[in-house]
């Protein structure tokens, strides 16, 4: 399985206390999603475009966007 890189990687704090995760590809960032309980239509939105750029019918670039939408959200 390819692995979708994105740079530079996104830092995004946990919610379980004062740790940051950064993520650097479409399926670390799908992964640490899934683990938020926030979840708002940027949330959604990353997503749906991790799995598009899983699937490559996107790029790698694109989840980076949603992804850091979503940790701003």
């Amino acid at each position: 399985m390819t692995t979708h890189w994105f740079s530079p990687p996104v830092p995004v704090k946990s919610e379980q206390g004062d740790l940051t995760h950064s993520a650097s590809s479409a399926e670390a960032a799908l992964k640490e999603r899934l683990k938020w309980t926030k979840r708002g239509p940027q949330w959604n939105l990353a997503v749906r475009v991790c799995v598009l750029v899983i699937s490559d019918e996107m790029e790698p670039e694109e989840a980076r966007k949603a992804f850091l939408a979503a940790a701003e959200e």
